[in-house]
């Protein structure tokens, strides 16, 4: 698909993707009365879906309030369902073909339309109710448990049965691009008998993917395996920021508490399921033990998502890819996160939040946070330096004397910038459906 305006062929958004976002112009020059847009993405530009509405356009959506796109956020449009959100999309791509001139020759109405990225500051695409984070990764959940267990008691008794989560705080989830503050806590030093007050000092990075809630059900309906897909809006990357020794002191019994609440980071775009299309995959087997059958799929499906995730230390231009992994690798997939989230009756809201937990792989560069990498600090990550602007290292960091030189790391120093990047397809393939940044970086903390 080409459309009028310029796309690079690399870009993480061709007009096959057009993710959904809410933003604000930085300049006054559109002429648009309404300071919140909701919009899509389009190579280095966002189109306003709130300024087509406007003008007419997007108003005959299946099922969606008339001001759908009125109100600076996507709850609404999410809450509209798939209908609504294919029939958008399809207006999109014809308006936005090198094909169709009706937007293309309104130079007025064009230039209320589209923005570049660079004028406008982009916000959380949706108002969060509600966040839950799952564990849904075999390999981060074996890698952790052995860690702590040991190898034969890796995962819990529990694990193979049901996608185990907990209930996060969506008051402090914030935007790409947000720096975030290294937090104090209750920490026990190793050798003490007794806690002590003090800033994290093993403070890490959780490479996730978020699934954004549509329709949402009613108290005490539950949503099936089968049809949960419909209930999914789209997908975000996620980095949940982590206090680990905050977290390995507190979180018996009940689990993580303010070694995870203070921030959790999300990427502006929210890309389709009908972008991720393409590259719809099957998930790993169930098969031992079988999982019971309110959480059986009639065809079980995920999607090949490459991620990976940099490190800029502080002080220094240049970024290391630390990791590298693939949402594919998860055992318990989104629509089984839903369906038992929903089980007792639980009802979604349009807008509520659903992290994956750390996603990693087989391999030793697939290691989704510093805690695997590091083996709970035991180790060093070496973090190449140098003075050139650089989007992201090719090489996996190095660990140990396998690198001579560069910044060492066994969390993340104050200063330090992290960068999830994820994308299907390109180099050769189909054409790349990308989502863009979640990047932040540490602050040091409030003394």
């Amino acid at each position: 698909m080409k459309s009028f305006i310029e796309v690079s062929p690399d870009s993480d958004f061709p007009l096959e993707n057009l993710p959904w976002g809410v933003f604000k112009a930085r300049t006054g020059t559109s002429g648009d009365s309404h300071e919140m847009h909701v919009g899509v993405a389009l190579g280095q530009h966002v189109v306003s879906a709130t300024a087509l509405h406007v003008a007419g356009y997007l108003r005959d959506l299946p099922e969606a309030d008339p001001r759908v796109f009125a109100k600076g956020r996507l709850n609404e449009f999410m809450a509209a369902g798939r209908p609504a959100w294919r029939a958008a999309r399809a207006t999109l791509q014809r308006l936005l073909s090198s094909s169709e001139g009706e937007l293309r020759d309104q130079p007025e109405l064009l230039a209320r339309v589209v923005h570049k990225q660079e004028d406008v500051e982009l916000l959380l695409p949706a108002r969060i109710g509600d966040y839950t984070d799952f564990y849904a990764s075999r390999q981060h959940a074996t890698n952790v448990g052995a860690m702590f267990r040991g190898p034969a008691n890796a995962l819990n008794p529990n694990w193979l049965h049901l996608p185990v989560g907990y209930h996060g705080r969506a008051s402090s989830i914030v935007p790409a691009g947000a720096s975030v503050r290294r937090p104090w806590g209750q920490v026990m030093p190793a050798g003490a008998t007794a806690p002590i007050f003090a800033p994290s000092s093993q403070v890490d990075f959780e490479l996730e993917v978020a699934a954004f809630i549509g329709p949402g059900n009613a108290l005490g309906e539950p949503i099936s395996a089968s049809s949960a897909w419909d209930h999914v809006f789209g997908l975000v990357l996620m980095n949940d920021w982590s206090a680990r020794d905050v977290q390995k002191w507190e979180y018996v019994p009940l689990g993580p508490f303010n070694g995870k609440n203070w921030a959790t980071q999300i990427s502006p775009w929210v890309v389709t399921l009908e972008a991720l299309e393409p590259f719809r995959c099957s998930p790993p087997q169930q098969t031992d033990p079988e999982v019971l059958p309110y959480l059986r799929e009639a065809l079980p499906c995920t999607y090949d998502v490459e991620l990976a995730v940099d490190i800029t230390p502080a002080g220094y231009r240049r970024a290391t890819t630390v990791t590298r992994s693939n949402l594919k690798h998860l055992y318990w997939t989104f629509s089984q996160m839903v369906a038992h989230h929903t089980a007792g009756g639980c009802n979604l809201r349009p807008g509520d939040l659903l992290g994956s937990g750390t996603i990693s792989g087989e391999e030793p560069g697939s290691k989704g946070c510093l805690l695997e990498l590091t083996h709970a600090g035991r180790d060093e990550l070496v973090l190449e330096t140098g003075t050139a602007e650089v989007e992201g290292g090719d090489a996996i960091g190095g660990m140990g004397a396998s690198v001579t030189s560069g910044v060492r790391r066994r969390y993340l120093g104050d200063g330090d910038e992290v960068a999830l990047r994820g994308w299907c397809g390109g180099e050769g393939q189909s054409r790349r459906i990308g989502f863009g940044l979640c990047n932040g970086k540490l602050l040091k903390c409030l003394t």
